[in-house]
């Protein structure tokens, strides 16, 4: 499967001719291919142009007599397997901003229901034209609301619209936009528990914190975030009671902190838990409000997040990171 859309870097001497004999000819020989002038001019220096393939792929080329940029979704050629993988914000600025006018273009030309949420086209852009993933990230967002339960996707775009358009998550766009998957099927569970670290991001944003997503540790576990330079936190998202053998509220918290507890957890009993329960209906979450059942671990905070803004939830033992500025206790 292939991953989120990267950039290939040729340091290699390249003309319109060698881009036309070995870039071009292979992949129309293999799915019939168009070569065209891109939507945009290329950055100063730069030739560049568009490879469109008849089942859908794409790639854009930019080169002089010192090298090439290649980004595509379909087959890349043999001459550029052994070059090396760069993500949009380790190329040179002009480069980068090009392919992104060219990509967001084509994104919302082939989706115009994105165009509403520029953040959220921006941010996703490297899996939502992603080989694999491009149909079914889309799908996630459009038909599923981005996981949340008997919600409009409109109100569910314009909640992590507004949260991107902070900026915050702008320095790991490639590792958080990446959660989201480039699988070719829509799997909401994983889908699912990769918004819920969207979802605590803003929390821990609009209570007041710093933050660093995807904290390699020398135990050799990686936790989700470190909070204000010290304290390290984890998320979990319990699937809805109806959709595992665990049928309760209760069980299906437990056993999602369970699962947690057999690894990053136990290497770091001090960590903070954040237990989203964001695609459990009212039906599901009002008896965990009501009851607020243990989870097995502590410190912890429960809670579910609507699409409208609105956050409940509870808290067990005495977490270091207060989010009292974003959850309305229950």
């Amino acid at each position: 499967m292939a991953g989120p859309l990267r950039f290939r870097r040729s340091e290699e001497s390249w003309s319109q001719h060698r881009v036309r004999q070995q870039l071009f000819d292979p992949l129309n020989g293999s799915f019939g291919a168009t070569m065209g002038p891109p939507r945009f001019d290329p950055p100063e220096g730069f030739d560049g142009c568009r490879l469109d393939m008849e089942n859908g792929d794409f790639a854009l080329v930019l080169w002089n007599g010192d090298g090439a940029y290649w980004m595509g979704n379909t087959e890349t050629p043999q001459v550029l397997w052994r070059t090396e993988k760069f993500a949009f914000h380790e190329v040179p600025y002009p480069v980068g901003r090009w392919a992104q006018r060219e990509l967001l273009a084509d994104l919302h030309e082939q989706s115009p229901w994105l165009a509403e949420y520029p953040h959220v086209s921006w941010f996703f852009l490297p899996v939502f034209l992603s080989k694999d993933g491009r149909e079914s990230t889309r799908a996630f967002f459009e038909q599923h609301a981005a996981g949340f339960p008997d919600a409009d996707p409109e109100v569910a775009l314009e909640f992590y619209e507004r949260f991107l358009h902070t900026g915050v998550l702008d320095d790991y766009r490639e590792t958080m936009a990446g959660k989201l998957g480039t699988s070719p099927h829509v799997d909401t569970t994983r889908m699912g528990a990769a918004m819920a670290e969207f979802t605590a991001a803003k929390l821990l944003y609009d209570a007041g914190h710093e933050f660093v997503p995807e904290i390699e540790l020398d135990s050799g576990h990686a936790l989700d975030f470190r909070v204000d330079g010290q304290h390290l936190v984890e998320v979990t998202r319990p699937r809805p009671p109806g959709r595992r053998s665990a049928n309760t509220s209760r069980a299906a918290l437990r056993a999602t902190t369970d699962a947690k507890r057999d690894g990053q957890l136990d290497a770091h009993p001090g960590a903070l838990l954040l237990v989203d329960c964001s695609s459990f209906r009212d039906d599901e979450w009002n008896p965990v409000a009501a009851e607020r059942p243990a989870v097995g671990h502590t410190p912890a905070v429960v809670y579910r997040a609507r699409p409208n803004g609105s956050v409940q939830g509870y808290v067990q033992g005495s977490p270091a990171v207060d989010l009292s500025g974003a959850v309305h206790w229950v």
